[in-house]
Formats: structure tokens, sequence, C-alpha cells
């Protein structure tokens, strides 16, 4: 394979974009298909831990992403209703000593604009907009791709980096139906100057109750604060992020918790909610010509903080299997899968774990909650849960 060779890709997302880059910047062809009109991602933030930043240094935008990023001053989690707070141990503060690479806090649209941007620079026309997938079909030496105009476009090697709806797994592997699990997440983006005083220094908080959790956190160098908050729920299973929900309704879920969750709900300047949905792991991601990458072959609870991290990291390894296994775009497409398949599996379970976490019954009282903190966020534990994800270099690993 050289610059001949043609890699098409399904989705302009953060996976699509950055499968993109670690193609281009490796002499591939590549053209990117987006179905919206204009690219963007929900305004929402995104952790990049050190394992993720390694990978976005190593298809060179990692400089420009710190420059947009935020640092919080500690890390704390707190008492659901009564507020009791607990110094949390932040792997995050040692990340540069102990992994090479700092953990930063990132707001999504600037994320996917430094690839954006990148790709561009590389190839200024790789990304058509307004292209909705609706199938493909492939063969012993191509691959085509269809959309909803009519139109189509053929490749040597296609990606289908289309998210948890993916058009290509569906086509590759048949519609199978998400479980609900139980929960549905808030989030919103609010200006520091709409918060008081007392909460808008730069910290990242973790609220934990028996049945709901709220995680919050500063972007943009602390002029904005990211509000994730989950709740238990039965009655809403819609799975998508841009569904926008009353305030009303935040507060009912919420009803009960502490003056300062109250506030941010207040503070919200808008709130939308979606289904939190659960899929069995894909056993395979490959199939000929075709792959999967991203929330397309491994959705995750955001419970972990990888699930950006994952397809950014899905794409560096995709790179290096396409570059080593030159002349057999089958061979480097099951290499690929073979190396991701197993350490993306095992993080979707890490997420699945700590809804306990999160979720628990123990923190129906302060001094249960202190028992049960002591045990599962103790420095011991954080690293035990931790350590492994930090350590991985898609860079170096085998293929």
């Amino acid at each position: 394979m050289n610059s001949k060779t043609k890699v098409i890709i399904a989705g302009g997302g953060i996976g699509g974009t950055a499968a993109a880059l670690s193609l281009l910047n490796r002499g591939f062809d590549v053209e990117v298909y987006e179905q919206a009109p204009e690219l963007g991602e929900v305004g929402a933030g995104v952790q990049i831990s050190p394992n993720g930043n390694r990978a976005l240094d190593h298809l060179g935008v990692f400089n420009d992403l710190a420059r947009l990023s935020s640092d919080a001053d500690d890390k704390v989690i707190r008492l659901w209703d009564a507020g009791t707070t607990w110094e949390m141990f932040d792997l995050g503060t040692e990340a540069l000593h102990r992994y090479g690479y700092p953990y930063l806090t990132v707001y999504r649209p600037d994320l996917l604009q430094v690839l954006i941007d990148a790709v561009r620079r590389k190839k200024p026309d790789a990304i058509h907009l307004d292209k909705k997938c609706v199938g493909f079909t492939q063969d012993a030496e191509s691959v085509t791709l269809n959309f909803a105009d009519g139109s189509s476009a053929s490749g040597d090697i296609l990606i289908g980096a289309d998210g948890v709806h993916s058009v290509i797994r569906n086509g590759l592997f048949g519609s199978e139906p998400a479980k609900f699990s139980g929960m549905l997440a808030w989030r919103g983006v609010i200006p520091l100057d709409r918060l008081p005083e007392e909460m808008s220094r730069p910290r990242a908080t973790v609220w934990v109750g028996p049945n709901g959790h709220v995680v919050h956190y500063p972007l943009r160098g602390g002029k904005l604060m990211n509000v994730v908050a989950t709740a238990e729920r039965d009655d809403w299973q819609v799975e998508s992020w841009t569904t926008e929900g009353s305030k009303e309704e935040f507060r009912n879920d919420f009803a009960g918790w502490h003056p300062d969750v109250q506030k941010l709900i207040e503070a919200a300047p808008s709130q939308f909610k979606w289904a939190l949905m659960v899929r069995p792991p894909l056993q395979t991601w490959a199939e000929g010509r075709v792959a999967l990458l991203g929330d397309a072959c491994h959705p995750t609870l955001p419970l972990l903080a990888q699930g950006a991290v994952m397809a950014v990291e899905d794409s560096v390894i995709l790179g290096r299997c396409l570059e080593q296994y030159a002349d057999d775009p089958v061979k480097a497409l099951s290499q690929y899968e073979k190396t991701r398949s197993p350490i993306a599996n095992r993080k979707v379970q890490g997420a699945n774990d700590n809804i306990r976490r999160f979720h628990n019954a123990a923190f129906k009282t302060s001094e249960t909650a202190k028992q049960f903190i002591d045990s599962e966020w103790s420095r011991e534990a954080i690293i035990a849960r931790y350590d492994w994800i930090f350590r991985d270099d898609v860079t170096t690993t085998e293929i």
C-alpha cells in the first residue's frame, strides 16, 4: 500500500477524523464522508487520560489541544445529600511524572476541531459533508460506500467510524438491539460566571448517591464548567445526545440532593438528556476490506472516561497495521481487530463495573459512605483500576 491506496471512512466525528489523520500521516489517500451538513460536536466535556494524550501526540495534535484544555486544582468526592467532602486521590496529578503525559479535560468541539484542522492541513478536500451512508458493497478488490442522495464512493478499504447507530456495523453483522442500562444522563456546559464564587474554582467533583451521581469539572482554561448528572430511571430510553429536557425534569431527578447540585441545575443554560444503553461486545470488528472503529464496535458507558480515548487509540493501531501489513489489507484489518479488541472490551467492562462505585446503597449515610469510599476510592484501589489504562502505549504495542 502507498499513497495510491484509498481508504474511505464513514463518519466525521472524533474517531473518523483521528483515523483519517493517522492514515494521512502514513501516506494513504483518505476520504471522509459525514452525514451532517456541517462538522461539529455536541457542547460537552471529555476527559483525555495520559494514554489518550500519548496517542494524540503520535498523531501530531497534542500540543494544539493542550493549549485549549483545563487542569483541575484537585479532585473531591461529595455525598449526594449532606455534601460531606472527601479529598480524592487523583492519579491525574501524578500523570506527567508517572506516565509522561498529563490528564486533560477538554471541550469536545475543541478536540474535533483540532483533528479537522490537522486533516485539512494534510489534505484540504478530504472531508465530505451531507453524505449519509445507507450501505456498502465489497469484493476481492474494492469497497463501495452508497449514500442516501444516490451517489457512491469507492476505495480499497472502508472504515466504519459512524458511531453507536453504525450503518457499517449493521451491514457487516446485522442489527442487534441495545439493552437499556436503567440510567439516564443529563449534560450541560455552564459559563463559570453563572455559578457562585465558591463553586467556580477549578476543581473536579464527583457527587455519589444511592441511585445517581454527578460529575463536574472545568473546561477551556476554567471559563466553562462541564456537568454530567446520571439518574436511575426506566421511563426514558432514547439514545440521543441532542434531546433537550426541561429544567423541571432535571430538578425532579435530583430532588433532595445538596443545594450545590441544585445550583448547577439552575445555572445550566440548557440541559440535554440521553438514555445510557449497553451492547454486548462484538466478537468481530472486521470482515474482508471493511472494519469498524470507535463507538461503532465498542460503545461504552461514560463511567471510565475512555470513550473518546479509545477511538483515538484505535486510529493509531489502525494506521500502524495498515502500514505494517502493506501488501494484505485483509490481514491488516484482522490484526487491527486482534490487537485492539481485548483491551477495548476490558475497558467497556471496567465502565460497567464502575456503576456500583458511583451508585451504591452505602451512600445512604455518611458513616457507611466513608467506609465504602475508604475501600473503593482509596489510593490503592484507584491505582489498581487505572494504572494499567494510563500506561498502555498504542505507539509501541506489538502488532
